[in-house]
């Protein structure tokens, strides 16, 4: 206990001596954050490379731990083991989000840099998945190498996105590590305190000059870096842990930013945007978007961690039984919160997920369907008006005319419309014509261009290829 005091101490002390001193050096050299009118909302331009000063915090801190013999020769391999395992892949993490801020790296090269070093990491040996994964059983390990990978990239960028907000990903960063702090000191895990108090010391000593408003963000070099270590870190008490809790520990922890991550990944699927496009649909931004001021918004927030982080927590140290009970609580508290957020594109989702709509897009697509093989089956030019004028009439179009083949049809399908504000003319054949009218676009089926379309296109290949007696000419015309 007194050592992770120490180490905590020290990270503190660092951090907040050094921090001012990197706001200085950045507001020197220009890196700095610039507002804009739409994600970028700071009053002044602000430094963005605050990371820079909790990785110096943090490396001191790891220094004096490993120039400090431990007693205890078992302790001794093991806080040294994670370490040289956890701070090699964090330097290359660490300075990707460097080259980041300093030259806006585009994101498939970030991507890469990310990748190279979390497979680093699983590689290395001491960091694996989770029995879980392959039913209580060590997974093969390539397969583990996969899984920690995809583990780490997801959390590297979930705090990474979640930064948005003055001292938001800082903040949450900080209670991951005080719950993943608290378990290790609970399970007597001195690699695991050894490896978190000195991040939980840099971040609330950045937090004094995160918080709102801030005089300095973290910029790519910490929000990644830390993402990554607290991705990495809870892979190392799900590997000390056991099997029996899978991987709600670290998803619990991380449950606010790994949220983000797959909510702004479901949006942009769902809107046919880049995955790596920039938005205002963020947690933090709908929450602002509520009128919520951002300090109260990121308390809000700070809350929300709170109360996962402590379910993480007493899922660790519970009995089964009650573990289920914390595991059911969690997944009520997320479905309540995207029920709260209320996104458009989850709202329309459902929509067209539920039964009535399918039912309803089902009857369409055979209606659909029954045209094409009708079309397909027409053998003079009256069957083909017959067909034109009943597919019309379904549709709750005003009136119909055609013009095909040198004949000229027309019907009124509605006797007590007065006016039509609405017309299409669509080309059919070498040099006739379809024209349809309405009284209201908005009041018809939602089938009807899908249908009209059908009728344009089979209308055209019934002219390409109908048998000379099929056609039929009006001398006259």
């Amino acid at each position: 206990m007194s050592l992770a005091l120490l180490l905590g101490v020290v990270s503190f002390v660092i951090c907040f001596l050094f921090t001012p001193v990197c706001r200085i050096i950045a507001l020197r050299l220009n890196l700095v954050d610039k507002p804009d009118e739409t994600r970028k909302k700071h009053i002044a331009p602000t430094p963005r490379v605050g990371g820079v000063a909790i990785m110096l915090a943090y490396t001191c801190t790891i220094g004096l731990v490993l120039a400090i013999d431990v007693h205890g020769e078992q302790i001794h391999i093991q806080h040294h083991s994670l370490l040289q395992v956890l701070l090699p892949p964090a330097a290359l993490i660490f300075l990707v989000g460097l080259l980041d801020d300093l030259f806006d790296l585009k994101p498939l090269i970030k991507l890469l840099g990310q990748m190279v070093a979390c497979v680093m990491a699983s590689v290395l040996g001491y960091i694996h998945a989770p029995e879980s994964f392959a039913f209580g059983t060590s997974p093969h390990p390539w397969l583990s190498i996969v899984i920690c990978t995809f583990w780490l990239v997801v959390c590297t960028n979930a705090i990474n996105l979640i930064d948005g907000m003055d001292g938001l990903a800082s903040g949450v960063g900080l209670m991951g590590a005080f719950a993943t702090l608290a378990v290790g000191l609970y399970q007597h895990n001195v690699g695991l305190v050894v490896a978190t108090m000195p991040l939980a010391g840099a971040l609330l000593a950045f937090l004094f000059y995160n918080f709102n408003p801030a005089s300095i963000f973290l910029g790519d070099c910490g929000s990644l870096t830390i993402g990554f270590m607290l991705g990495a870190i809870s892979l190392t008490w799900q590997h000390h842990d056991g099997p029996t809790l899978g991987m709600f520990a670290p998803i619990s922890i991380l449950a606010l930013p790994l949220l983000d991550v797959c909510i702004a990944v479901a949006r942009r699927y769902l809107r046919h945007k880049p995955l790596f496009s920039p938005d205002h649909g963020h947690i933090h931004h709908v929450m602002q978007d509520r009128g919520h001021h951002p300090r109260t918004a990121v308390l809000l927030l700070y809350a929300t961690c709170a109360i996962t982080s402590t379910l993480s927590f007493l899922a660790s140290v519970t009995s089964r039984g009650f573990r289920i009970g914390v595991i059911a609580a969690f997944t009520i508290l997320i479905l309540v919160a995207i029920r709260y957020l209320d996104y458009v594109e989850f709202r329309a989702a459902r929509e067209v997920l539920s039964s009535r709509h399918m039912r309803r897009q089902v009857d369409e697509e055979i209606y659909v369907r029954e045209l094409e093989i009708a079309l397909s089956n027409m053998k003079n030019i009256d069957e083909c008006w017959e067909l034109v004028k009943a597919s019309c009439q379904k549709l709750e179009f005003a009136t119909a005319e055609m013009y095909f083949r040198n004949h000229y049809f027309e019907a009124v399908l509605q006797e007590q419309v007065e006016e039509r504000d609405w017309w299409m003319t669509l080309p059919v054949g070498e040099c006739g014509y379809l024209r349809v009218s309405r009284s209201n676009l908005l009041g018809g089926s939602n089938i009807m261009m899908a249908a009209l379309d059908r009728l344009q296109r089979g209308l055209d290949k019934w002219d390409r290829t109908a048998t000379p007696s099929d056609r039929v000419f009006d001398t006259a015309a």
